[in-house]
């Protein structure tokens, strides 16, 4: 089957009955998560994704859960199959899978304080985020991207790293999500190219937009735009006298005022 041949190259199982047990670890039915969700109810949605609709969940045993709904056109396999074996504090964890009725759906640990950039670009909100807090956000973010470039069984190019795909634990923690767009390397590989050009403009690096090319360095690329997001409070879109949030950090810092750019709120006392 083309799944198994899919799973056991990227995680080299070593058995046919390791595969079964795994996948069959990750099984929920489709009852089950209609029960959790209140039949995906317009009051459990937690959001609106590229790929669908997520919605707020809670299972028999208690554990809240977080249910993407993937459209028809969306691919499930290679979310399922990357994340399910990555492990790591700051990646989001995949629960489980289902796949009955035409429905396919990934289930999510539930991180209440949501995407930041639900709370980095609002006004309200943003002052729950001071510098140290931002700081340890920034580093989580590195961390987790450093595991998937350099420590995970297989090299990941997540891209499409961007706030709206950070999500916040109970303590503020981030934790990398949303590995639809993600593509594999071997450890010999070090960049890709493809016709098909997905993501989010803004936070692609110029070789990836332009021609289809994509490595390390253009995830790397996006967590730049991030990290200035995060220090200056502002999206990288939301300039309209200049191309973007780069151009004005790059402007303030060929006139010796970078300065500027940091997020008043980090200034108050």
């Amino acid at each position: 089957m083309e799944i198994q041949k899919l799973y056991s190259s990227i995680f080299i199982l070593e058995t046919q009955a390791d595969y079964e047990k795994i996948m069959e670890s990750l099984l929920i039915g489709l009852d089950t998560l209609k029960t959790a969700t209140a039949n995906f109810s317009d009051e459990n949605k937690l959001g609106q994704g590229g790929f669908g609709p997520v919605y707020k969940g809670k299972l028999f045993d208690g554990r809240e859960i977080a249910v993407k709904r993937l459209s028809s056109n969306s691919g499930l396999k290679t979310e399922v199959m990357l994340v399910a074996k990555l492990l790591h504090r700051n990646l989001v964890k995949l629960l489980g899978f289902c796949l009955e009725e035409e429905e396919k759906l990934l289930v999510y640990e539930y991180l209440p304080n949501g995407s930041l950039d639900k709370i980095l670009f609002d006004q309200g909100k943003r002052l729950r985020l001071g510098w140290e807090r931002r700081y340890k956000i920034i580093v989580g973010i590195a961390r987790g991207l450093l595991y998937l470039h350099e420590d995970s069984q297989l090299r990941i190019i997540h891209r499409d790293l961007k706030a709206s795909n950070i999500l916040l634990d109970e303590q503020m923690n981030p934790k990398i999500s949303d590995f639809g767009l993600a593509k594999l390397f071997g450890e010999s590989e070090t960049q890709g190219n493809t016709n098909r050009i997905a993501g989010t403009y803004g936070y692609m690096a110029p070789e990836y937009a332009k021609h289809g090319l994509f490595s390390i360095k253009s995830d790397v690329y996006s967590f730049g735009v991030l990290v200035l997001e995060i220090v200056t409070g502002q999206k990288n879109s939301s300039f309209r006298n200049l191309t973007n949030l780069l151009s004005h950090a790059w402007l303030h810092w060929n006139n010796g005022t970078a300065e500027e750019l940091i997020d008043p709120i980090l200034n108050d006392p």
